[in-house]
């Protein structure tokens, strides 16, 4: 197989090439496209949950990030996969890692109205007062969006004023 057959696995969700890949080279599962893609990351972005379960068992890194600092979490947040962002959690992800623009997970969640996914990382310590590039908190984005139910969400996580 190719040097990109890891990434399509993970794209398709190929999950027996995905086997026999990892079974012959183990360090794949955190190997990086020249994207900057990890085998997590895509499969995140394509909807491919058995993948997600397979490299996170294998060791795949979590908080691994693209060229643009984007999360696999982050990737959920934006596309709204709420077992995959359920899974990324679990495994210990970091809510509050910033891509590139200053965004936090929650910032997407918050700017595509994903109102599940936000509760999830704001019980998981997502912090709501994380600016992004452009100064804007997660709370300012649900504001634009005129999301009332996540407004109130966020504000109900904001710390209490000193």
């Amino acid at each position: 197989m190719n040097e990109y057959a890891i990434f399509d696995a993970c794209r398709t969700g190929d999950i027996t090439s995905l086997e026999t890949l990892c079974k012959e080279n183990p360090a794949l599962v955190n190997a990086i496209d020249a994207k900057g893609f990890t085998p997590l990351i895509l499969a995140a972005y394509n909807d491919q949950k058995e993948v997600v379960g397979f490299l996170l068992s294998h060791g795949a890194d979590v908080n691994a990030q693209d060229a643009a600092g984007n999360t696999a979490l982050m990737g959920v947040c934006f596309k709204g996969y709420k077992e995959i962002a359920k899974q990324l959690l679990d495994a210990g992800a970091d809510v509050d890692l910033r891509n590139g623009n200053g965004a936090p997970a929650l910032t997407f969640a918050a700017t595509f109205g994903q109102l599940q996914i936000a509760e999830w990382l704001l019980q998981h310590g997502a912090k709501t007062n994380l600016p992004d590039a452009r100064g804007k908190t997660s709370l300012d984005h649900a504001v634009i969006q005129e999301n009332e139910a996540m407004v109130e969400l966020i504000e109900r996580y904001q710390p209490p004023n000193n």
